[in-house]
């Protein structure tokens, strides 16, 4: 059933596109109720607008904290046309009819994310009467249409123009948006609120908000369909608020294999790279100069790098770009702060690959990461505190009666920062502040100390040793002395550590415990 529009509430704190929108209501004959700011801002663009108070005879007060709660508003909008006592009632109390609701919600999420914002000036922006009114229209969408954002003027207006009403399809589908935009809404307050008291722990009661962004061309696997959600309140520089400037669609695995670049570059202070495939690093480093990085990463495994997808914490130059074109090299995707304008040319017009590979900009990496680590599971989800911070080197030990040089601890201290994010069990080798061999993901940590040895091959004699776990048995420190390994970096924790010191100390193999471990399953 198509519902005729002859009156309209219109009430909004967002007014980008409504006087053309209330322009084009009233050309169709349509009777604009409204309020205070909204009312005085429509009659500034020379329209006709009745005033809701001189409607219900109540006045607004209490600073325009109630306005359109009175039964001749709801009475309007909640009439069933079909029952008669219903209609009755209308008449019998001089109820106007309503519709059409149009309203948006004052800006509370857009507040909140401002720095500085005290919890009194928060307060004042929740919706009371809005989220009523739109919850009223979303209910009765049998015979009304309500519209909550700018972006749906043009398909109601549209239909009004050539029917004289809303079409039951559309109700419905705006009633559905309707009622999604209150709950989330109501989520933002509930988790501010939350945040004011969080003492670290976690609420006994959680739900995400998440609008969809894109559907992807498919998930892990052809035949899997995917899509990509924001998470509604989600700060700081990701891969679901980058910026593409080059290439094809991403996929499923691009943005699982981008966001694990962010995370390893984000946390580096010098300039960065890494090179990730099936979400491990296999090169990683830093350098004086981003395409020194860009070299020293590309050659940590190059085998294993081609098809690989980058990221990088400082902005793209030319000669980074010039060393990710050279012969030989195949690249999915990037992700980095910026690019600069050169940069994006040679990297679009100079590779065999130049018209596919996914550029991505993300912005400066100023904000932290999330402060929770979210997984799903069947039946519900895993929620625990991101792996993300810096350890207190001041708490690390060496354990062993040889001490690491001061140029073996900078290689410690890379080596320890880039096999947080290597899946367990995890064993990383590097040199000269860039990754030679990684082993990944093994049910026996012995298996990845083989793994990465022999990636590493010629290298491995003297590259650092960083093991994201304890090692529960002394036959991994003898591979890696016979290796040529020149330093160990671990956890520590074992009730075998003893006979772990003693096999280092007879290899004269320099050793830290950290105190913490750094599983990623």
């Amino acid at each position: 059933m198509n519902i005729p529009i002859e009156n309209a509430i219109i009430s909004v704190s967002d007014k980008l596109g409504l006087n053309d929108f209330a322009r084009g209501l009233a050309d169709c004959g349509v009777t604009i109720y409204s309020t205070g700011g909204t009312r005085r801002h429509l009659e500034k663009a020379g329209l006709d607008v009745e005033d809701i108070s001189s409607y219900t005879g109540f006045p607004e007060m209490m600073d325009g904290r109630l306005k359109t709660l009175h039964p001749k508003i709801f009475g309007g909008i909640l009439c069933r046309h079909d029952r008669p006592e219903d209609m009755q009632a209308i008449d019998r109390h001089e109820i106007v009819p309503f519709p059409l609701v149009v309203v948006n919600l004052y800006p509370f999420e857009a507040t909140i994310s401002r720095s500085n914002i005290t919890i009194e000036e928060a307060i004042e922006q929740i919706d009371i009467g809005g989220p009523s009114l739109v919850r009223a229209a979303a209910k009765n969408h049998a015979f009304v249409a309500v519209v909550t954002n700018a972006e749906q003027y043009s398909s109601v207006l549209l239909e009004i123009i050539e029917t004289g009403g809303v079409s039951a399809e559309l109700r419905r589908r705006l009633a559905a948006e309707a009622f999604a935009r209150t709950a989330a809404y109501d989520r933002a307050i509930a988790d501010y609120f939350a945040d004011q008291w969080d003492d670290g722990g976690f609420a006994p009661m959680m739900n995400l908000t998440l609008r969809r962004k894109s559907e992807l061309r498919y998930g892990e696997n052809p035949h899997q369909r995917a899509a990509v959600y924001r998470e509604v309140g989600a700060r700081g520089a990701s891969l679901v608020t980058a910026r593409q400037l080059n290439g094809k669609e991403l996929s499923y695995n691009n943005l699982l294999d981008l966001d694990s670049a962010l995370s390893i570059v984000r946390q580096l202070s010098q300039p960065a790279a890494a090179v990730i495939k099936h979400n491990n690093p296999c090169g990683a480093a830093v350098g004086s100069s981003l395409a020194d990085a860009a070299t020293k990463a590309m050659a940590g495994d190059p085998l294993s790098a081609y098809g690989s997808v980058l990221g990088f914490n400082r902005t793209v130059d030319v000669d980074t770009a010039e060393v990710l074109s050279q012969p030989g090299l195949f690249i999915e995707a990037i992700v980095a702060p910026d690019f600069e304008a050169a940069a994006v040319g040679v990297l679009t017009t100079k590779p065999k690959w130049k018209k596919n590979v996914r550029l991505m900009q993300v912005g400066r990496l100023d904000d932290p990461p999330g402060m929770r680590h979210y997984r799903y599971i069947d039946g519900g989800m895993l929620v625990q505190q991101s792996d993300s911070g810096a350890d207190v080197e001041s708490d690390w030990q060496v354990v062993t009666d040889t001490q690491p040089s001061d140029d073996l601890l900078s290689d410690l201290r890379f080596g320890w920062a880039i096999v947080r994010h290597v899946k367990s069990n995890a064993i990383l080798l590097a040199k000269d502040e860039a990754v030679c061999g990684v082993g990944a993901g093994q049910m026996s940590r012995v298996d990845s100390v083989e793994i990465a040895i022999h990636k590493a091959g010629d290298r491995a004699a003297g590259c650092i040793l960083a093991s994201d776990a304890f090692f529960p048995f002394p036959d991994s420190i003898h591979q890696a002395a016979d290796a040529g390994i020149a330093a160990i970096i671990q956890p520590g924790g074992s009730i075998r550590d003893q006979e772990v010191i003693a096999a280092c100390n007879e290899r004269h193999l320099p050793m830290i415990f950290t105190g913490r471990r750094h599983f990623k399953h």
